[in-house]
């Protein structure tokens, strides 16, 4: 079972070598956190904490390197604007840790540190078919996580939009709070982000690492294959 085309990304953003995976996984049963991924997160942590070490070598790594080289391209200051892989790796090398929210959330954020892959997680039944990777124009608003607040984002931003003009995701580093994943969210769609000089495979092992941690959380789930970005034109 396919959902080929149901992201599609711009001209624009394709000409910069834009791309993302992603997959639908149907069944959820979204749940707090369970033992054995609050125990794989742990894990993770200490992982980051011990190969890694300290935010100058994570800077170092080429996949962080990549994503930063992409938002320089498009006047996107990644050291005040931070992709959400690379958020997350700070937190830990600064001494904290990834927040439990969810079963869903937790595995999404578990994946996008293993990877340094950013990851979205969005409530399929909240958005609207197809959905479109461009470039915003100035005039579309954002509720992001976080913030109860609406935002109105400046033009020339990576956004990924809905068939509506709903704005679910700034690429690559936040989500609306709109389409988030509640205990609610049965339909879960899962993305991760591509950009030049981040590996295919690795971005669609993102997304089948993610499939895998839910249907080991729920069995009975039904996941789709996972497909990578059309294009316009």
């Amino acid at each position: 079972m396919g959902l080929l085309g149901l992201i599609v990304v711009s001209s624009e953003l394709a000409g910069l070598g834009v791309f993302v995976s992603y997959a639908v996984v149907r069944g959820v049963r979204v749940s707090s956190t369970p033992g054995f991924i609050d125990e794989l997160l742990r894990g993770e942590e200490e992982r980051v904490r011990g190969v890694i070490g300290d935010v100058g070598r994570l800077t170092e790594n080429p996949i962080v390197q990549a994503y930063r080289r992409f938002m320089w391209r498009l006047g996107i200051d990644p050291t005040k604007v931070r992709p959400s892989s690379e958020a997350l790796a700070r937190r830990v090398l600064h001494g904290g840790s990834v927040p439990r929210v969810n079963s869903v959330v937790d595995i999404g954020n578990l994946v996008s540190l293993k990877t340094l892959v950013p990851i979205g997680l969005y409530d399929l039944d909240t958005i609207s078919p197809p959905l479109r990777l461009k470039l915003s124009e100035g005039y579309e608003e954002f509720a992001p996580i976080g913030s109860q607040g609406v935002e109105r984002l400046r033009k020339g931003l990576p956004v990924i939009v809905d068939s509506r003009g709903l704005v679910i995701h700034v690429y690559p580093h936040r989500d609306s709070r709109v389409s988030m994943i509640t205990d609610r969210t049965r339909n879960v769609l899962v993305v991760s982000c591509g950009a030049p000089g981040v590996p295919r495979s690795l971005v669609r092992e993102a997304v089948e690492l993610v499939i895998r941690l839910v249907k080991d959380i729920n069995p009975l789930v039904e996941a789709t294959d996972v497909e990578v970005t059309s294009y316009e034109g």
